[in-house]
């Protein structure tokens, strides 16, 4: 994305697989954490749960609230557009993303994701039920760990 707005420059978007918060994705501007979904024939389809307002500077700190909607991971980057699209054109002049949050509502956030969320079909789109970068179907797996303990 080429980003020209100091608004948006100034927004910090943290991405997550981890449910226990270590990319601190809860106090992004934009946060992911790490989900799956239900997807075509038992399947599971790589998904994010979506934080928006999440803030850590100028003394202020606060978490993100979590949008309803999870997206499909092949999705984040359109919601990620469709997020900063929003912000953009509706906005108030120099308002700081976290305070559009709350002046907009998660509602405004939901309607703009509502159509990215879910999971087609199987045979219509593959490529939804494989992780970035994986040629095989997804399958959500848990592991020990130390996050685990």
């Amino acid at each position: 994305m080429e980003i020209q707005d100091p608004l948006v420059k100034a927004l910090h978007v943290k991405v997550s697989g981890c449910p226990n918060g270590c990319g601190r994705h809860h106090l992004a501007s934009i946060g992911f954490q790490g989900a799956a979904v239900k997807g075509d024939q038992g399947h599971q389809v790589p998904a994010y749960e979506v934080y928006v307002g999440g803030h850590y500077e100028d003394g202020d700190f606060r978490y993100g609230q979590r949008v309803v909607q999870k997206v499909p991971s092949k999705r984040v980057p359109e919601a990620t557009r469709r997020i900063l699209a929003l912000y953009q054109e509706q906005r108030q002049q120099d308002e700081p993303f976290h305070i559009f949050v709350d002046r907009v509502g998660l509602k405004a956030f939901e309607k703009v994701l509502a159509n990215l969320r879910g999971a087609t079909p199987m045979a219509d789109n593959l490529d939804l039920y494989q992780d970035w970068e994986r040629m095989d179907i997804y399958k959500l797996e848990r592991g020990e760990g130390e996050c685990a303990v």
